[in-house]
């Protein structure tokens, strides 16, 4: 399928799905995030994709946040409505396959929201971070709010968000927002050795893995090891299960089938 303000990469069952405006630092419009769901979706349902790594085209830009434009013509009522960037992070975030925000230079506001909503966050040492709404009068508001205070804590969020300070790579991985910084030049190389280690395992259990910690973290410790507990339990009835302990006894490596 072509795309007009997205590309699409392939290596081995590694999808990278590119915003492709480096003309406007891949701000990301209506029509962007659109074609964005719209690869996903596909993605979610082809057993040749088992992780997708989302970056920005060029070398300046990951994201630069939502269109200014957009955001200056939009009313209460449509905020309020569903549908928009808000709820396209949420399904990110949920994605049953692995996602990982390859931040390849400025990371702000919505871009910013972006990576949040990602699995893993691995950054070029040129990148910068920050959510600086509170500049237009309005706050973070699809997720940022929410998604970094439960990252890196409230007190250091809740100073991020008011100041709109925007952080250098170094920073954002010292306070637990990346869990790696490299030269521009091996930025994808470690993203897929990353992804490459995500890959070998298990794809049921890294779907329910990530629905744990997803759940859990937003409830009690004790409904938390519950949930925790059934995936394990429906792990435990599965195909992959029984390969992947034969695999160690019998000192190979696994061939799972995602059944």
């Amino acid at each position: 399928m072509s795309y007009k303000f997205i590309a699409v990469e392939k290596t081995g069952k590694l999808a990278y799905l590119i915003i492709n405006r480096a003309d406007v630092r891949n701000a990301l419009d209506k029509e962007t995030l659109d074609e964005m769901k719209m690869f996903m979706e596909e993605a979610k349902n082809d057993d040749s994709i088992g992780a997708i790594v989302i970056t920005g085209a060029g070398d300046k830009s990951f994201a630069a946040g939502a269109d200014i434009k957009q955001i200056r013509e939009k009313s209460m009522l449509e905020i309020l409505q569903t549908g928009g960037m808000k709820e396209f992070y949420s399904y990110i975030e949920s994605y049953e396959k692995p996602t990982i925000a390859m931040i390849n230079g400025f990371a702000l506001g919505g871009g910013f929201e972006l990576a949040l909503a990602c699995d893993i966050r691995i950054a070029s040492e040129n990148a910068k971070l920050g959510l600086p709404e509170l500049n237009l009068g309005i706050i973070p508001g699809a997720g940022g709010t929410q998604r970094l205070s439960r990252l890196i804590g409230k007190g250091k969020a809740v100073e991020l968000i008011l100041t709109g300070k925007v952080m250098k790579a170094e920073e954002a991985k010292t306070i637990g927002i990346l869990t790696d910084v490299v030269p521009s030049e091996e930025l994808r190389n470690t993203t897929e050795k990353v992804a490459e280690s995500i890959l070998n395992k298990g794809p049921l259990a890294v779907r329910l893995a990530k629905l744990a910690i997803l759940y859990g973290n937003e409830t009690d410790i004790n409904t938390g090891l519950m949930i925790e507990k059934l995936s394990q339990a429906v792990l435990f009835a599965t195909e992959d299960k029984n390969e992947g302990t034969d695999a160690f006894l019998e000192k190979r490596s696994p061939e799972f089938k995602g059944k």
